[in-house]
């Protein structure tokens, strides 16, 4: 498991290129340059998944990836605050909710990756 993530988080990370448009909308409206935050999010993503897959750099990649974690949490923060925003997701307004701990559940896998 603990490899896996690394590899996770850099195709995560290419979606934010592949299709910008699903991340801009899920972004909180009081937040700025919403495709620039997407890329930079991305970049993030990339960066730290590559920096997991190599033992000098794995500390600083479960690092970057927990603070990447961190500062998206606004995003499924504001879907599940604004459920009728996203007919799409599946589940509705649970589902939205059930995603805020699995963040959660993301930062420990980070933390266990990292070492």
């Amino acid at each position: 498991m603990r490899r896996l993530f690394g590899p996770l988080f850099i195709s995560a990370g290419i979606l934010h290129f592949a299709k910008p448009r699903m991340y801009e909308a899920i972004m909180p409206d009081w937040l700025p340059a919403h495709r620039e935050l997407v890329y930079a999010s991305g970049v993030a993503e990339i960066a730290a998944g590559a920096a997991l897959m190599h033992p000098r750099t794995r500390k600083f990649g479960g690092q970057l990836s927990i603070a990447t974690l961190v500062a998206v949490f606004p995003a499924n923060l504001h879907m599940a605050l604004n459920p009728e925003r996203y007919p799409q997701v599946p589940g509705g307004r649970p589902a939205l909710l059930a995603r805020l701990p699995l963040q959660a559940l993301l930062i420990a896998w980070a933390r266990a990756a990292s070492r």
